[in-house]
Protein backbone atom coordinates (compact mmCIF):
# COMPACT_ATOMS: atom_id res chain seq x y z
CA UNK A 1 0.00 0.00 0.00
CA UNK A 2 2.77 2.53 1.09
CA UNK A 3 4.28 1.84 -2.91
CA UNK A 4 1.22 2.41 -4.44
CA UNK A 5 0.47 -1.16 -5.76
CA UNK A 6 -2.15 -4.16 -4.88
CA UNK A 7 -0.94 -7.35 -3.59
CA UNK A 8 -2.70 -8.39 -7.12
CA UNK A 9 -0.72 -6.15 -8.83
CA UNK A 10 2.72 -7.26 -6.97
CA UNK A 11 1.85 -10.81 -7.82
CA UNK A 12 1.48 -10.30 -11.61
CA UNK A 13 4.90 -8.21 -11.69
CA UNK A 14 6.13 -10.99 -9.89
CA UNK A 15 4.63 -13.82 -12.00
CA UNK A 16 3.22 -15.69 -8.62
CA UNK A 17 -0.56 -15.88 -7.12
CA UNK A 18 -2.21 -13.18 -5.44
CA UNK A 19 -2.32 -15.99 -2.60
CA UNK A 20 1.00 -16.23 -2.37
CA UNK A 21 2.03 -12.56 -1.95
CA UNK A 22 -0.33 -13.22 0.65
CA UNK A 23 1.61 -15.58 2.47
CA UNK A 24 4.87 -14.00 1.90
CA UNK A 25 3.33 -10.84 4.04
CA UNK A 26 1.62 -13.20 6.69
CA UNK A 27 4.43 -15.18 7.15
CA UNK A 28 3.40 -18.11 6.32
CA UNK A 29 6.14 -18.52 3.10
CA UNK A 30 9.65 -17.26 3.10
CA UNK A 31 10.89 -14.71 0.95
CA UNK A 32 14.64 -15.84 -0.33
CA UNK A 33 16.95 -13.47 -0.96
CA UNK A 34 16.24 -13.62 -5.15
CA UNK A 35 12.90 -13.25 -4.56
CA UNK A 36 13.30 -10.23 -2.15
CA UNK A 37 15.53 -8.59 -5.01
CA UNK A 38 12.71 -9.46 -7.22
CA UNK A 39 10.20 -7.37 -4.69
CA UNK A 40 12.37 -4.49 -4.32
CA UNK A 41 13.07 -4.26 -8.31
CA UNK A 42 8.98 -4.02 -8.64
CA UNK A 43 8.23 -1.68 -5.98
CA UNK A 44 11.75 0.33 -6.56
CA UNK A 45 12.23 0.29 -2.71
CA UNK A 46 16.11 -0.74 -1.66
CA UNK A 47 16.36 -3.92 0.29
CA UNK A 48 17.13 -1.48 3.45
CA UNK A 49 13.55 -0.85 3.20
CA UNK A 50 11.80 -4.04 4.58
CA UNK A 51 14.02 -3.50 7.27
CA UNK A 52 14.03 0.31 8.61
CA UNK A 53 13.45 0.06 12.25
CA UNK A 54 14.22 -3.03 13.15
CA UNK A 55 16.67 -2.95 16.02
CA UNK A 56 18.81 -5.97 16.48
CA UNK A 57 17.77 -6.93 19.86
CA UNK A 58 14.68 -8.79 18.89
CA UNK A 59 11.41 -9.06 18.57
CA UNK A 60 10.20 -7.15 21.36
CA UNK A 61 12.38 -4.06 19.91
CA UNK A 62 10.25 -4.40 17.02
CA UNK A 63 7.75 -1.32 15.76
CA UNK A 64 4.36 -1.79 14.56
CA UNK A 65 3.39 -1.26 11.32
CA UNK A 66 1.40 1.65 10.26
CA UNK A 67 -1.94 1.15 9.22
CA UNK A 68 -3.45 1.29 6.65
CA UNK A 69 -5.11 4.67 7.37
CA UNK A 70 -1.59 6.42 8.28
CA UNK A 71 -0.54 5.36 5.53
CA UNK A 72 -3.62 7.00 3.35
CA UNK A 73 -3.12 10.07 5.84
CA UNK A 74 0.27 10.28 5.13
CA UNK A 75 0.13 10.04 1.13
CA UNK A 76 -2.41 12.34 1.19
CA UNK A 77 -0.45 15.35 3.52
CA UNK A 78 2.40 14.08 1.24
CA UNK A 79 0.53 15.19 -2.07
CA UNK A 80 -0.05 19.38 -0.52
CA UNK A 81 2.45 21.39 -2.21
CA UNK A 82 2.80 24.28 0.34
CA UNK A 83 5.26 23.22 3.20
CA UNK A 84 3.63 26.08 5.41
CA UNK A 85 0.12 23.96 5.18
CA UNK A 86 1.96 20.85 6.02
CA UNK A 87 3.47 22.32 9.07
CA UNK A 88 0.41 23.93 9.90
CA UNK A 89 -1.70 20.69 9.33
CA UNK A 90 1.04 18.35 11.38
CA UNK A 91 0.96 20.27 14.67
CA UNK A 92 -2.86 20.29 14.25
CA UNK A 93 -3.16 16.34 14.10
CA UNK A 94 -0.14 16.95 17.08
CA UNK A 95 -1.84 18.65 19.23
CA UNK A 96 -5.32 16.87 18.92
CA UNK A 97 -2.78 13.22 20.40
CA UNK A 98 -1.65 15.63 23.39
CA UNK A 99 -5.76 16.41 23.77
CA UNK A 100 -6.86 12.58 23.77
Amino acid sequence: MAKGMTQTGLAIALGVSFQQVQKYEKGINRIGASRLWDICEVLDVAVVYFFEGLSRGGKENLQPALSSRAIKLAKAIDEIQNDDVKTHFLRLVRSYTKSA
